[in-house]
């Protein structure tokens, strides 16, 4: 079985940036950096609690978009148990590190200057790596996920140039978009998120008078074996990159109060999206178990409603993978600023646009390689990808246990209020889960995520190299911001 992410499969003090900044690399120090400078690029706007809210929707899940093949590897009941009690496994765990730690850190940066700061800086620069590769490649199926729905209107795209050409419009389109300002993506998320999830609404409303609640307690069809390495694999899809989103916290509006609200109401509302439609069409609906691929909530919509709303919910789907690719990217680019800024990657990898005063380096770089990603049958660097995903996480959930032990005074606005043995208890749930999950993974899987754990591992000598080499310049002696 192979790690999925979000694919049908998912943060310091706001830095401007001046000629001389830099950054105290100290594993054991407590703050981040400022602004210490006159000479500042512009400032742009912070996000605030709505766009926040709705970019760790977006980080996560985008829609019910995907939750179907719960249903057709273990039938009706389990998938609804499923989407009930796997929220409280993985993603509420996972919710209250990213709000103990962003609002303890509130960087740029997030997961990267959390293992820096607990382990030092290899295990920082290979938290980066990791998670990187796993953000990156998955940026580079949203586009082509647009082409495939588009395809079906319009013939021409479904290969040749006409293919190519247009997964280089929409992904050079979407990263400007990105380009222009977080804000606008924040309020474009919010826009996004209300229309892609409107259709799913008004069809669980239509579907009420038709629902037979004996449906809801059907364990499958007689004769159909449960397939639980799909139906693990995607509960473990439609709910994780709850962490994705602390890679900006530094662009967040009052991060020590806004985190932690923002990331309770998205787990909400995330687990409300899954669970109504889900509930609603199961209820509704008597078809062959076999039929519930990923798409058929389409199906259904026709089924219940009419083909009106089918084609309403698959442009719901489009506009989903816009808010998707738009999430990923802004934490992909503010990851890329933030390891710059603790002296991980070059000083030049925290350029801010002047106009928009947005990481230009970092959306640069990440959509460059998911656009030459996008070219690729990339199904298994995408596996392997999200392999690497799962060993951060691992990572994460040390870094985080070894904070509370190693910086106990640390002032953290928000703190899970449990003490070491229980956030131990915590933790060894979903940790339990990866090493699963993982050690059933195929071997072609083991072998490129471990050829990209080699490479991340050589790419931190060679910048430790050009660092003592002064080939590069990176950023030093900056001022300190306490968490």
């Amino acid at each position: 079985m192979e790690i999925q992410s979000n694919i049908p499969s998912p943060g310091q003090v706001k830095q401007a940036q001046n000629d001389k900044t830099g950054l105290q690399t100290s594993p054991n120090s407590l703050e981040l950096p400022v602004t210490t400078a006159a000479k500042a690029a512009p400032i742009s706007k912070k996000l605030t609690l709505i766009p926040l809210i709705f970019l760790i929707y977006f980080e996560v899940a985008g829609g019910p978009y995907g939750e179907e093949p719960a249903v057709q590897a273990a039938g009706p009941l389990f998938a609804i148990l499923g989407f009930l009690i796997f929220p409280f496994i993985w993603s509420v765990p996972e919710a209250l590190i990213t709000a103990e730690l962003s609002t303890a850190f509130p960087g740029n940066g997030g997961f990267v200057i959390w293992a820096e700061r607990a382990f030092g800086p290899f295990w920082g620069s290979l938290m980066g790596t990791w998670k990187f590769l796993s953000g990156v490649i998955n940026i580079a199926a949203f586009p082509v996920l647009c082409i495939d729905y588009l395809e079906k209107i319009i013939p021409a795209l479904e290969s040749g140039w006409p293919r190519y050409v247009s997964i280089l419009v929409s992904t050079l389109s979407l990263s400007f978009l990105n380009y222009t300002g977080l804000t606008i993506v924040g309020y474009a998320a919010v826009a996004l998120g209300i229309v892609s999830l409107s259709p799913f609404i008004l069809m669980s409303l239509i579907a009420i008078p038709k629902i037979q609640p004996h449906r809801w307690i059907s364990l499958g069809q007689k004769g159909v074996k449960k397939d639980w390495n799909l139906f693990f694999n995607c509960l473990f899809w439609n709910l994780n990159f709850w962490d994705n989103v602390s890679t900006l916290a530094g662009e967040v509006d009052n991060p020590q109060k806004n985190f932690p609200l923002a990331l309770l109401v998205a787990v909400i509302f995330t687990c409300l999206a899954y669970l109504i439609p889900l509930i609603a069409v199961t209820g509704a609906v008597s078809v062959d178990q076999s039929r519930w691929e990923t798409g058929f909530h389409a199906e259904a919509a026709e089924i219940i409603a009419g083909k009106w709303l089918k084609v309403w919910l698959e442009i719901g789907a489009v506009l989903s993978a816009i808010g998707l690719f738009e999430a990923q990217l802004s934490s992909s680019a503010y990851q890329v600023l933030g390891m710059a800024n603790i002296a991980i990657l070059p000083k030049f990898c925290a350029t801010r646009s002047k106009k928009f005063n947005t990481p230009f380096v970092g959306i640069l770089i990440s959509t460059v390689i998911a656009l030459a990603i996008s070219y690729m049958n990339f199904t298994v660097i995408i596996s392997s990808a999200n392999f690497l995903y799962a060993l951060g996480m691992l990572l994460e959930f040390a870094s985080f246990i070894w904070l509370r032990k190693k910086m106990p005074s640390l002032n953290r606005p928000y703190r899970v209020p449990m003490s070491i043995p229980g956030l131990i208890i915590m933790c060894l749930i979903p940790s339990s889960f990866l090493i699963f999950v993982m050690a059933i993974a195929t071997k072609t899987v083991f072998l490129v995520s471990g050829v990209m754990t080699v490479a991340g591992m050589g790419w931190f000598v060679f910048m430790r190299f050009c660092k003592s080499k002064k080939l590069l310049e990176f950023s030093e002696n900056v001022e300190i911001h306490e968490g």
